[in-house]
């Protein structure tokens, strides 16, 4: 799909979509009433465009998960071709596609990971993790941290740290605890290592402190993504890596937004030098072209079930037409560099632009990420780290989509996410809008 042309233009069609929206769709995570949803009506790239045929900068990459991009001609005709051979099936068969798609993720993995359970999304990848550790370890408990989202399903959302857990809380057994966070540390860390040193030591005393013999897992997003872009400090996954080695504890990779790319890996957790027992994905492994997910299991937990029922199941696992697009998704990651190019720009061009920005903008409270992979922080008060208000992100995100940008912004936060096949002209496109906008006085 290219560029719409004037005959494919119609501005009519924005208006009708929002009103069909309004009338008919219930949206996720919002009261109903105010919404007036962005309108989208094709893609390419790293661009979207409206019914209008007005053009922006995806940097949201939606929902941080078209990491190939909008649109990619392998990935649909793959789609196309495997819709004329066969549609659906039922996941107790076996089907080329599914293997092939299994074959590839796993291929992506540590050594010692040969299987692969399919799902539908990232939500039920970390349910059916959990629900592996504890029949493999025969205990209850799951911790996971605070500043974290897993999912909006039973166990997953009650992972979940921030405040979507809490009008949910149906689960059993979940326990939550603090991750290293040095901009707002609450450790009174001074350093990235000392952050590291006392977090580990705060994870350890919870798990003393509830029974180690009661924890089936530890839950982690290997780079907190929702919440903010968290990088962990040196050593941390590593430490937490050794504490469940210690405690017979599993260790589950929530790798669903931070794999496939995004930081400029395959997976986030590749440049931690750790492996852990079960890693979940979703979104980037085919970005998100067709509904899916997974749980790719370490050699000891698959044999587990060898001989024992897994009690678990989903209808479309491992539907035909999302492992056509993970298959094709993942071959032209791999053939076109695609990867390679998220760790290049973010390294290249993502980073220095914005610590320009930050020494041009004093709202700008701190800069971090990698790969593809960026929050900027935004504060009232560098000094005392006061975040911004609710108000001023609304007038920021407004001032955004005016020039031409679509953002992602969560709570005081600009997430700069952008495809992985982002261009540096458009980081540089992006970066002067971010400028722009930041040069206003947003504050009064």
């Amino acid at each position: 799909m290219s560029e719409p042309s004037d005959s494919q233009t119609n501005p009519d069609l924005d208006s009708l979509t929002g009103e069909l929206d309004q009338q008919h769709v219930f949206h996720s995570w919002s009261a109903q009433g105010p919404l007036t949803p962005f309108v989208i009506a094709s893609g390419r790239g790293s661009r979207v465009w409206d019914h209008a045929g007005n053009s922006y900068l995806d940097f949201s990459s939606q929902l941080v998960n078209v990491n190939i991009g909008h649109q990619h001609p392998a990935v649909i005709g793959a789609i196309r071709e495997q819709a004329s051979l066969l549609a659906t099936v039922a996941p107790a068969t076996a089907n080329l596609a599914r293997g092939e798609a299994a074959k590839r993720v796993a291929a992506l993995a540590p050594d010692g990971f040969k299987k692969v359970f399919f799902t539908n999304g990232g939500a039920d990848a970390n349910e059916n993790a959990i629900r592996m550790a504890r029949q493999f370890t025969g205990r209850d408990t799951v911790l996971s941290t605070y500043r974290s989202y897993h999912g909006n399903t039973g166990a997953a959302v009650v992972a979940t740290g921030d405040w979507r857990r809490i009008p949910n809380e149906f689960a059993r057994g979940h326990v939550h605890f603090f991750g290293p966070y040095l901009y707002r540390s609450e450790f009174w860390a001074d350093s990235p290592e000392q952050e590291s040193e006392r977090a580990l030591r705060h994870l350890e005393r919870v798990i003393q402190s509830e029974g180690p013999s009661s924890i089936a897992a530890i839950l982690l997003e290997s780079i907190p993504g929702t919440a903010g872009v968290l990088v962990p400090p040196p050593g941390y996954l590593a430490g937490v890596r050794a504490l469940a080695d210690r405690y017979g504890i599993m260790l589950i990779f929530d790798e669903v937004m931070a794999g496939f790319g995004r930081s400029g890996r395959w997976f986030a957790f590749d440049g931690h030098d750790v492996v852990p027992d079960l890693i979940t994905f979703a979104k980037g492994v085919n970005s998100g072209y067709v509904p899916t997910g997974g749980v790719i299991i370490s050699d000891p937990i698959a044999h587990f079930f060898d001989d024992r029922v897994f009690p678990g199941g989903l209808t479309y696992s491992g539907h035909p037409l999302a492992m056509a697009s993970i298959v094709a998704a993942l071959d032209a990651m791999a053939s076109e560099g695609i990867v390679e190019n998220a760790a290049s720009v973010g390294r290249d061009h993502i980073a220095p632009a914005l610590a320009a920005l930050f020494n041009d903008h004093p709202i700008i409270g701190e800069v971090r990420g990698e790969g593809v992979f960026w929050a900027l922080e935004l504060v009232a008060d560098r000094s005392t780290r006061e975040p911004v208000s609710a108000a001023v992100m609304g007038r920021i995100k407004k001032e955004l989509l005016a020039r031409g940008l679509l953002p992602f912004l969560a709570d005081n936060r600009i997430h700069v996410v952008p495809p992985c096949v982002v261009t540096p002209e458009e980081v540089a496109e992006a970066a002067a809008i971010y400028d722009e906008v930041l040069s206003l006085d947003l504050l009064s």
